[in-house]
């Protein structure tokens, strides 16, 4: 129980015998002391002075005066006006590090088989092209949600939806049909998903080629797309698709393998994994079928040209397409199709979508459709919508090549980290398979703090350069950080000092010494935030800060030479708290920390 907790309860006790009224702790506002005033924790009053029925100063004055003599935590107090500061007592202080020392994960609460049930949908790739820079974001971000939903006590599922049919992979297909003259990524020696990706390159630059000849002889640009007999032959391999085509389905099924190898790879480097992977060419019939079911009860209607569509002018919205007149089905039919199966498969008491906030419109409908369809839990989707991710150099577009690929990226990140770690040393003394491999952790905890610590709902300018850098409010300080306190605990260990179970109380405490308990105390109430918020930069924000403060400790105090025995073992506890309290903070957004830089 933190300091403000157990001060809350006295406080309301200390109501209840001063003024005769029951207060709710709900009403007992307790904050951090302003710097320019002496004490650690403020108290509001005037909510109570209804109760008192005397001035602010007053009223705070007793109260003040109360628990000083009830409780031993407060050591002294002052009034300003209507608040009341408490200085709290080094062994509150002291006691509260005791019991953050002796639990392994302080702050995390672990699911039990009685837990909510969270299903958290995220990655969403497509199999006509590798992953890249957007899917990074996408993939870190619902990761980083479902750990922290999961240290808030919820069983957690991680959930993948892999669009592996559809036009634009038929384009990709026809385009190999076509151009690729047999290749395989076993006689090119590319990864599976870069081959494939790049066929649906040429596809585009084919078909653009060939609009430039129609609307050259004479055609609009409207009609020279819908003449393209290119555009036309990817549209016929889809409807041959949809009805089972023995060719078309071995040709897709092939290259499918290819880009779920490479997704496989990419993945594990990323270090993000799922507990389902649902597959759109699953789940899309059972999206028509409701669908049907829903034109059959007016709750949908058909067009002249045989499409099915939805209105929903009622709910302030327009007319939404659910079947091409072809019959061929949308995305909106396909999500509908997965929604109803994971409902079947899992009892899930929330389901929450990772995706970009291009789609909001998309899951607007899609909660709408659900409920129209009779879905109890329609309305209570969660759309986790974030921001897109762009480069310095501006945007990408993967049909014209000119995407940042996410294996280049990590490539790229974790070469500038060995790199860099080389000219400062941090690296020195090191086997080579050790410092690979910190230069793998560093890369990757600069890529991934750096998209994580930003606000998921804005855009964000992901700069490498930026990203690895050993001051400021990046991964590989942090890291650093850690890996110098491990480097403390070490040398501690090596002289034959050792931790103690629990502290003596009786050790006198400096400010900072203080406030950094404090934030180490502090990691429950964050956890809490980040997974209420639905927000990873609540987490990393507060390892930052949390950091940042322990070096200012690092750089003003001594902790080996402390020539006071019990205030060096008491800084070397400090020390290796804050250390474990990094180590989840970071394990929460699925970033490692190396014990040696």
């Amino acid at each position: 129980m933190s300091i403000e907790q157990q001060l809350t309860r006295v406080i309301a006790g200390g109501l209840n015998a001063l003024y005769g009224q029951q207060v709710a702790p709900g009403q007992i506002q307790l904050q951090k002391t302003k710097r320019e005033f002496e004490g650690h924790l403020t108290l509001v009053v005037f909510p109570f002075l209804r109760l008192s029925k005397k001035k602010p100063e007053e009223t705070a004055a007793e109260i003040g005066a109360y628990l000083q003599a009830n409780t031993p935590m407060v050591a002294a107090y002052n009034v300003v006006k209507g608040f009341l500061n408490l200085s709290i007592c080094s062994q509150a202080w002291i006691e509260l590090l005791n019991a953050l020392h002796a639990n392994p994960t302080p702050g995390i609460c672990h699911p039990t088989d009685a837990s909510p049930l969270v299903m958290i949908e995220y990655s969403s790739p497509n199999t006509n092209k590798p992953l890249h820079l957007g899917h990074v974001r996408n993939n870190l971000l619902g990761c980083a949600l479902a750990n922290i939903v999961s240290a808030c006590g919820n069983r957690v599922v991680k959930t993948n939806i892999v669009n592996d049919r559809g036009i634009h992979i038929c384009k990709s297909m026809l385009a190999w049909k076509l151009y690729g003259q047999g290749e395989t990524p076993a006689s090119s020696g590319k990864k599976g998903d870069h081959l494939v990706g790049d066929y649906y390159v040429a596809f585009d630059k084919h078909y653009k080629a060939e609009q430039a000849e129609l609307i050259a002889g004479g055609m609009s640009k409207e009609e020279a797309e819908a003449a393209s007999p290119l555009m036309n032959q990817a549209r016929q391999m889809l409807i041959r698709w949809e009805a089972g085509d023995r060719e078309v389905r071995a040709l897709w099924a092939m290259m499918n393998r290819w880009v779920y190898d490479g997704f496989d790879e990419t993945y594990r480097r990323m270090g993000v994994g799922f507990d389902k992977i649902y597959y759109e060419s699953e789940t899309y019939l059972e999206g028509k079928e409701k669908v049907m079911e829903g034109l059959a009860k007016g709750i949908f209607y058909r067009r002249e040209d045989g499409s099915v569509w939805a209105d929903l002018t009622a709910e302030g919205l327009d007319n939404k397409l659910l079947l091409r007149s072809d019959g061929t089905s949308v995305y909106m039919t396909q999500d509908i199709g997965t929604a109803k199966l994971r409902f079947d498969d899992y009892a899930i008491d929330k389901m929450i979508y990772v995706v970009g906030n291009e789609q909001n419109y998309h899951f607007q409908v899609l909660s709408i459709l659900l409920d129209k369809l009779g879905f109890a839990w329609g309305k209570s989707l969660v759309h986790f919508s974030y921001g897109m991710v762009e480069l310095p150099e501006g945007k990408m577009k993967s049909r014209e090549g000119t995407v940042v690929d996410a294996d280049d990226l990590m490539d790229e990140m974790i070469a500038t980290a060995k790199e860099t770690s080389e000219e400062l040393g941090k690296l020195d003394g090191l086997s080579a398979a050790e410092a690979d491999d910190i230069a793998r952790m560093v890369g990757m905890g600069a890529l991934k703090y750096f998209i994580l610590k930003v606000d998921a709902r804005k855009n964000m300018t992901f700069n490498p350069k930026e990203s690895i850098d050993f001051n400021g409010n990046t991964g590989p300080f942090i890291q650093y950080t850690h890996a110098r306190i491990c480097s403390v605990l070490r040398k501690a260990a090596e002289a034959g000092m050792q931790l103690p179970d629990k502290l003596p109380t009786s050790t006198p405490l400096n400010e900072k010494e203080e406030s950094l308990i404090r934030s180490l105390a502090e990691f429950g109430s964050v956890v809490r935030q980040a997974g209420e918020e639905y927000s990873p930069s609540v987490i990393a924000n507060y390892t930052y800060d949390l950091v940042k403060e322990y070096n200012q400790f690092y750089h003003d105090f001594s902790i080996l030479r402390e020539e006071n025995e019990a205030v060096k073992l008491f800084r070397l506890t400090l020390s290796a708290n804050v250390a474990k309290v990094i180590r989840l903070a970071m394990s929460l957004l699925g970033i490692e920390v190396p014990e040696r830089m």
